[in-house]
């Protein structure tokens, strides 16, 4: 969390706006699909520096970008160091938050001359591999797609629990035999449907099953075979959510 060592008493004004980027493509996952990316930007300045945040209102956590921009309204006029010190309390979890906190590090780095990782004293990472997602679509646009990725090391396919996830990782396998692939259901599957792929999936090579079955339904997990790692997702939206799905996971691993 940010610290408000450097935050001037007296100044801060806080604004918010709304931004749209079109995509390249369409975004589709489980739940739906998006063909441009909406984000709320924050920005925090003393007058002389200026930091910027942002953050994406999401729906499945009823987020919209109006509730987002009141929020953050709601604790512009506040005391700047009361803000810088309460952001945690003041906002709940999501996207505002996410935004102003942001902003307010920001602001501290350039006021300061250090980079974020400095001043929060973590270690950086001189390379970080990551997983580049492909689009829940057909079998063979999916494997158009990885196809296009061939370079990449590690693919994170979208599913969503009909008779054509097994064929959509099958065609992805064919089109990118060296990477690693990781699955992410969004929510989407039954326990039945979990049942019919999870072998066929492990021979396939898929390393990682992301949040299958929706957030208020990990229990069912104990009650099958995990060939496959399962991590969580939405049923770990905050801290608060942690230790109940730490619980679940050890559970899942015996």
């Amino acid at each position: 969390m940010f610290s408000a060592g450097r935050v001037s008493l007296t100044t801060l004004k806080i604004e918010a706006r709304q931004e749209i980027f079109p995509l390249k493509h369409p975004f589709r996952i489980s739940r739906g699909s998006r063909t441009e990316a909406c984000v709320v930007t924050v920005s925090v300045s003393d007058g002389e520096y200026t930091g910027r945040g942002e953050g994406v209102p999401i729906t499945r956590y009823n987020q919209t970008v109006d509730s987002v921009l009141a929020q953050v309204s709601s604790i512009a006029r506040s005391s700047p160091i009361w803000i810088a010190i309460n952001c945690q309390q003041l906002l709940p979890p999501g996207a505002a938050r996410n935004a102003l906190d942001c902003a307010l590090w920001d602001l501290e780095a350039k006021r300061s001359g250090k980079r974020a990782w400095e001043l929060a004293n973590i270690p950086i990472a001189d390379q970080v591999e990551t997983s580049f997602t492909i689009s829940l679509d057909t079998p063979a646009r999916m494997a158009d797609a990885a196809a296009a990725a061939i370079d990449l090391p590690i693919l994170k396919l979208k599913l969503c629990g009909d008779d054509s996830d097994l064929a959509r990782v099958e065609a992805v396998r064919a089109a990118a035999p060296n990477a690693r692939l990781l699955i992410d259901a969004n929510e989407s599957w039954s326990p039945r449907h979990y049942r019919n792929t999870v072998s066929a999936l492990k021979e396939l090579g898929v390393e990682l099953i992301e949040q299958p079955f929706p957030a208020d339904a990990d229990d069912v997990l104990e009650t099958l075979e995990h060939p496959i790692p399962v991590c969580a997702d939405e049923s770990c939206h905050t801290s608060i959510d942690l230790a109940a799905s730490e619980e679940s996971l050890r559970s899942n691993q015996h």
